[in-house]
């Protein structure tokens, strides 16, 4: 099974606003980045697709680590959140919905294939790597081409 470590970041400016992700898929000597960027978002949610749009990348089952600066990520892959969710319907311990359930559910199946570990990492701290992230969600937003988060639409209506 293929080793490969991934860097994620999102953010929005303004929470909601226009919003951005970007991803690094390292493998061996290679290197990967992606980004993108959308009109009217919130930061958790690029936080999300930033995952989402590294793991959806691999074409073969993989051991991926992936690093993010996002608690909201991390916390509820690694102290078994989602897996509540799931038992409950999509129901948070409160019994509220889950926010967002609509990325969840696409990392969810994004990341089912892989043998994940998910690792948090401080943001804006000096990692060379998440810093690198960081850029080029701003660099998504800044060019322009901003798609339309539909997900966000629909929970908004």
């Amino acid at each position: 099974m293929k080793s490969v470590t991934i860097y994620t970041d999102g953010g929005a400016r303004g929470n909601p606003g226009p919003g951005g992700h970007g991803a690094i898929l390292l493998f061996g000597k290679f290197q990967k980045e992606v980004k993108g960027a959308y009109a009217h978002t919130t930061n958790n949610r690029m936080e999300l697709i930033a995952a989402i749009s590294a793991l959806e990348l691999l074409s073969e089952p993989c051991a991926v680590t992936l690093h993010s600066d996002s608690k909201y990520v991390i916390d509820a892959l690694t102290k078994n959140w989602l897996s509540g969710w799931k038992k409950r319907g999509w129901k948070k311990s409160d019994k509220k919905p889950v926010l967002n359930k609509d990325l969840w559910q696409r990392l969810d199946a994004a990341q089912a294939k892989h043998e994940m570990t998910w690792k948090w990492v401080k943001g804006h701290a000096g990692n060379p790597l998440n810093e690198r992230c960081d850029e080029l969600v701003h660099e998504a937003i800044d060019a322009g081409n901003l798609l339309t988060d539909q997900g966000y639409l629909d929970a908004q209506a």
